[in-house]
């Protein structure tokens, strides 16, 4: 299908994938360092077709962001402040029903929940919460906290993973979010996140989930400190454990945002990724990745006209409309907070896809 690269080790990528063979960690190497984005995107272009055809996902969804309040101090982030600090704050129950009452009825799908690890919100909190969400927000998807929050929530409320999964789930907890993951490689971890939950313990909280039947996501954050070693090996982790559980429901790169972080003081970063960058790591995470269905693209970290040319990458979901967002752009985002739906079907229709709203597990709501 692919003419011979003049690039020996992606070549022999090319060769391998010719043959329907299974990518290794060299071959991740070879697609992240070769010199020719295209080749490498033209591989990736096909899976997606083969997965997914030419539909290009994107959801109606808003964000809810219940407290800054984070004693975790990862140099990552630009969000999670301490309790004595200007702008803390930690919504009160009676907070987020009032809020939950001035979205409803906005036509969004998905409810999207994340927030600090704060140490002062016992497991009651976060029950309520999702069963507010489900009194006031009747038939949305409630997608909430990260392997992260939920480590911490067992941590404080000294009870397993598992039945702190499973309290949440009775409350109304419908799946789970992906972050968290950073980058697995330990030193390059403890560097950007300090003691935030090591990568086995994020796998931990994950495959649990996977063995309740609650779906999660998948990420990394990259461009920051990070080497090609050190990306393929946290793609091919993930694969690992998607071959075990099947529980994955997509993988979705977070480009790291500099500003107002120590991380980037502390290491002279000042420019955010390139383009070549942000559409070489979805690209080769879509052939890494195969047993994903789903590549996404977070316009709000790349920019809306770079992930309309990541749908000729490997990409086949967009995100969402995202009516409220503050982790992002408190590390000096300038992409808008929202996108209406009618960008995502310009957006996709331009590239040349079939624009389709999806749910949060992918069950197609209208196709454009």
């Amino acid at each position: 299908m692919f003419s011979t690269s003049t690039h020996p080790a992606l070549a022999a990528v090319e060769r391998k994938f010719a043959a329907g063979e299974r990518l290794d960690f060299e071959d991740g190497l070879a697609l992240l360092q070769s010199p020719d984005l295209l080749r490498v995107g033209a591989m990736a272009d096909e899976v997606r077709r083969q997965k997914n055809g030419d539909d290009a996902y994107f959801i109606i969804n808003t964000h809810l962001n219940y407290t800054n309040i984070c004693h975790l101090s990862c140099k990552l982030c630009a969000f999670g402040i301490k309790p004595d600090q200007p702008g803390a704050y930690a919504l009160s129950l009676e907070q987020l029903e009032a809020k939950m009452k001035e979205i409803a009825g906005r036509g969004f799908t998905e409810l999207h929940i994340v927030g600090g690890v704060n140490a002062s919100l016992p497991l009651s909190y976060y029950e309520e919460m999702m069963r507010l969400a489900k009194r006031i927000l009747p038939g949305v998807h409630v997608q909430a906290f990260t392997a992260v929050e939920i480590d911490y929530m067992a941590r404080i409320a000294k009870l397993p993973v598992e039945t702190v999964l499973e309290r949440l789930r009775e409350a109304g907890l419908d799946s789970i979010l992906g972050g968290g993951a950073e980058v697995f490689d330990p030193e390059v971890r403890r560097i950007i996140a300090g003691h935030k939950t090591s990568a086995d313990r994020w796998f931990a909280v994950h495959r649990a989930a996977h063995q309740m039947g609650i779906r999660t996501n998948a990420s990394i954050l990259y461009g920051h400190i990070e080497r090609p070693e050190h990306v393929v090996d946290h793609l091919l982790r993930l694969r690992e454990l998607q071959d075990e559980t099947g529980g994955f429901s997509c993988f979705f790169p977070f480009a790291f945002h500099p500003a107002n972080t120590a991380l980037a003081e502390e290491y002279g970063i000042q420019d955010t990724t390139s383009g070549y960058y942000d559409l070489r790591i979805l690209a080769t995470a879509r052939l890494l990745l195969d047993n994903f269905d789903h590549i996404r693209a977070f316009w709000m970290m790349i920019g809306e006209k770079m992930a309309q040319v990541s749908l000729a990458f490997g990409v086949d979901d967009l995100d969402g409309t995202v009516m409220e967002e503050q982790i992002v752009h408190a590390a000096g985002a300038e992409t808008a907070q929202m996108a209406p739906k009618e960008q995502f079907i310009r957006l996709i229709r331009e590239a040349g896809r079939i624009p389709v709203q999806r749910d949060t597990l992918y069950n197609k709501l209208k196709i454009y």
